[in-house]
């Protein structure tokens, strides 16, 4: 292990350049054009994954998109027409495996953000974006210097950031009309 240094800090930087050379163009554009599509977005994920969803549901609801985080106590049932987006590194956690189940059976449309199109939650999305990275219950040195699954997730912040961008280009948004909808409850 490298202990940290200016030069392990350029090579975590290195990492996060090429995991994000790796996004695919279309890909963005197909999640932005999914979002505009549906009538509602749910976003879901577990632990890290999660906190990447959340900042990503803050960001489309500063786009004026209505956008629920699946758990919360005010989000409402999906059903169809809604859209599910799951950022899921492993593609196997229980409870994303169960939201996705449901979403599919009620006709809601599951996007899946992910290291794992093989996985549960790949075989059952309707659409499989894959990111680079190392999933936590596999770390290896060879694919990322930092701990368990810090690349994939850095990436999913990043990958869903540039969906942003995407989506503020359709929308002829930029950042003065999504403050409009920035918390003023602070």
């Amino acid at each position: 292990m490298i202990p940290y240094t200016t030069e392990g800090s350029s090579k975590v930087a290195a990492e996060l350049y090429h995991a994000f050379q790796q996004i695919n163009d279309g890909e963005v554009a197909g999640l932005a054009e999914r979002i505009l599509k549906a009538n509602r977005v749910f976003v879901a994920g577990a632990g890290r994954s999660g906190l990447m969803g959340r900042a990503f549901a803050m960001r489309l609801m500063q786009l004026g998109i209505p956008v629920y985080v699946v758990g919360e106590t005010v989000t409402p049932a999906i059903k169809a027409g809604d859209l599910l987006v799951i950022g899921s590194g492993s593609g196997e956690t229980a409870p994303l495996v169960a939201y996705a189940n449901k979403s599919a059976a009620l006709h809601a449309e599951v996007v899946l953000v992910t290291l794992s199109a093989h996985s549960t939650i790949g075989r059952i999305a309707n659409y499989t974006v894959m990111l680079t990275g190392a999933r936590k219950d596999q770390a290896d040195a060879a694919v990322s210097l930092q701990p368990m699954g810090s690349l994939y997730e850095q990436t999913l912040l990043l990958f869903y950031d540039v969906v942003i961008i995407s989506l503020m280009q359709m929308l002829k948004m930029d950042t003065s009309s999504m403050y409009e909808n920035h918390a003023n409850l602070e």
